[in-house]
């Protein structure tokens, strides 16, 4: 017996004892592999990097910061079976942190990521689209919340409309799997703008931002603007494919089977309205039955729609203000105003349309569309907001204003906000102008509906 436990310990001290070689000669290598990575010498960081990878798989998160930047390289410089098992150990990797790393992995952004890898090389590794589909669509069923890159998104969308032209999904597939992308597209865009405005805020009280508040105002700014232009193409994607000629005959074949179903109406009704769809019929159809079982902003809105159809601007007025009351998120909420604005400025109510915009900003200050809407009605009205030729051309010093602002505060309208603030610019008045009436540094006050004031520029 004794023999036996003298054995036991011995063998258990033998096992602490290479564990804690391991260990060290674990350290060793990672310090090893760490030096040639920052050298971007990755070929000799391989093997040492190997080691530590499978002796010591939770030895350090540099196990997976590092060896995803050494395999890229080595697949960026293979070809063929090689390349390809390259391509294999990195996902195989990405699994590894999920196990070994779960609090710096998330599942959807590695599934998407996997995914995104298979679709840039699906030519090396034989897949058809409708595999790298299957694995987008894996990341996106078991988790929405983490699958969160605007790339991998587009892609994700891309691929449908391809196994769509394809014959091998359907046109409500395809209809569907846009509303979902869309959706969570809108989503993130809500959430990034939701943290930026709060840094827009303070800086338009006239309070400087922290150098770790600028960082992350760039990291928001980047990523809406990111998501501004997938959003685009997204749609561009999805082209003639959704119009009325399409939209109508599905969604009428449908409506029989789904007019009880909330999320199918108000998708159908969405879509027809974004689609201008909306003197069918169907439309009306599809609005007053989900308005019937989910009495919603969204289904006010759509009433609003059908009575501006019908011309009576006053009872539409009245369900667009029902949808604001209905809604309480601030982001959607904010959308509302901007449309409601949008149908008013299409009548040429400027005075009801600004107030409107002038809500949406309050709601979400990084959006600089609201902006860009004001300046042009400015500039519309200057030959019918000022007393003389000059205070006419001075109108448009207040839409350049308008226009700056838009830049200011949205990192996806920098560039056509700064186009449209140089154009107003050139048709205000010009130094010889300013010369010639002799007002510099004065104060113009600007009439009709506009009732605001400009500054003319000293010379």
């Amino acid at each position: 017996m004794k023999s036996k436990v003298t054995l036991l310990v011995a063998l258990l001290c033998l096992g602490l004892n290479s564990f804690a070689q391991n260990e060290a000669e674990c350290g060793t290598k990672l310090s090893i592999f760490h030096e040639y990575v920052k050298a971007k010498n990755y070929d000799a960081a391989y093997e040492p990097w190997m080691f530590v990878r499978t002796t010591c798989p939770k030895f350090n998160n540099a196990i997976h910061i590092d060896g995803e930047k050494i395999l890229k390289h080595k697949i960026d410089n293979s070809t063929g079976a090689e390349q390809a098992g390259y391509i294999n150990d990195l996902m195989k990797l990405w699994d590894e942190k999920l196990v070994n790393f779960p609090a710096k992995a998330k599942q959807g952004e590695v599934l998407a990521d996997k995914a995104q890898l298979m679709y840039d090389y699906r030519k090396e590794l034989g897949l058809s689209d409708l595999e790298v589909y299957n694995a987008f669509d894996e990341a996106f069923t078991k988790d929405k919340a983490n699958f969160k890159n605007p790339k991998g998104l587009y892609t994700y969308f891309s691929l449908m409309v391809d196994l769509y032209d394809a014959d091998q999904k359907s046109a409500q597939d395809l209809f569907n799997k846009y509303d979902d992308v869309v959706e969570k597209v809108d989503e993130e865009v809500a959430n990034y703008s939701e943290d930026l405005n709060e840094l827009i805020e303070k800086e338009e009280a006239g309070t400087a931002l922290t150098s770790k508040e600028e960082k992350y105002k760039k990291y928001y700014s980047s990523y809406l603007d990111a998501y501004d232009k997938i959003g685009g193409s997204i749609n561009s994607k999805l082209g003639e494919r959704a119009n009325c000629e399409n939209l109508i005959p599905l969604y009428t074949k449908d409506f029989e089977a789904h007019k009880t179903d909330a999320v199918w109406l108000q998708r159908a009704a969405a879509k027809m309205s974004e689609k201008e769809c909306t003197s069918d019929p169907l439309f009306f159809k599809l609005v007053n039955a989900y308005h019937d079982l989910n009495p919603s902003a969204n289904s006010a809105y759509y009433l609003g729609i059908l009575k501006d159809k019908e011309g009576k601007s006053n009872e539409a007025l009245k369900y667009y203000e029902q949808a604001l009351s209905l809604e309480t998120d601030d982001y959607k909420k904010a959308k509302l105003y901007s449309r409601i604005g949008d149908k008013l400025k299409g009548k040429g109510n400027y005075p009801k349309a600004r107030t409107y915009y002038r809500e949406a900003l309050k709601l979400n200050p990084s959006n600089g569309r609201p902006h860009l809407q004001i300046a042009s009605m400015y500039a519309a009205s200057a030959n019918n907001c000022g007393d003389s030729a000059f205070n006419k051309r001075a109108v448009f010093w207040l839409a350049a204003d308008e226009a700056a602002k838009a830049g200011r505060v949205d990192p996806t309208l920098k560039s056509h906000a700064a186009q449209s603030a140089a154009s107003y610019k050139a048709k205000a008045p010009q130094k010889s102008d300013i010369f010639a009436e002799g007002n510099a540094g004065s104060k113009i006050s600007i009439g009709c509906w506009i009732g605001s004031s400009v500054t003319v520029p000293s010379i």
